[in-house]
């Protein structure tokens, strides 16, 4: 036989959330891992505002070729790797270790509107940026951390 439960009781014994203050954003790991590529995003802020960005951006991967593993992050994108298709044909960038010439890479930046972003200071800073993108991608861990949360519970 069915006990009768009073689920207006058992229900107001629930929490709003089960939220903590460090459920929100992992400010350490988005410091952490801006700060691994801070200093190849310093070097490609120079790109901002340039008048000549095609060319500029070709000096300045041939001098530094370690700041393209920046690139994937200002589209937030983890990984090292972006694959783009289009009529032109597809091509899966490696961002690690140059797999297309310069000009290819060119195109990329071109086609996915982040010379535009760069050149036309549409951002003033990609350290700032990418600190705000690495928010955005952690922002999504919290589905992670939100199962976490009831484990602990």
């Amino acid at each position: 036989m069915m006990n009768n439960r009073d689920f207006d009781e058992w229900l107001s014994k629930f929490r709003a959330s089960i939220s903590s203050y460090d459920y929100y954003i992992d400010f350490e790991k988005v410091v952490r891992n801006v700060d691994e590529i801070k200093v190849e995003l310093n070097i490609l802020n120079s790109l901002i505002g340039s008048k000549n960005i095609e060319n500029d951006f070709q000096r300045i991967i041939e001098k530094y070729p370690e700041t393209l593993k920046c690139i994937p992050l200002l589209l937030a994108v983890r990984g090292n790797e972006i694959y783009a298709q289009d009529e032109e044909g597809a091509f899966l960038y490696n961002f690690k270790k140059m797999n297309y010439d310069v000009e290819q890479y060119k195109v990329f930046m071109r086609k996915t509107g982040l010379f535009d972003m760069i050149a036309n200071h549409i951002v003033n800073n990609l350290v700032d940026y990418a600190l705000g993108v690495e928010t955005g991608l952690d922002s999504n861990g919290r589905k992670n951390r939100g199962g976490h949360q009831m484990e602990n519970l």
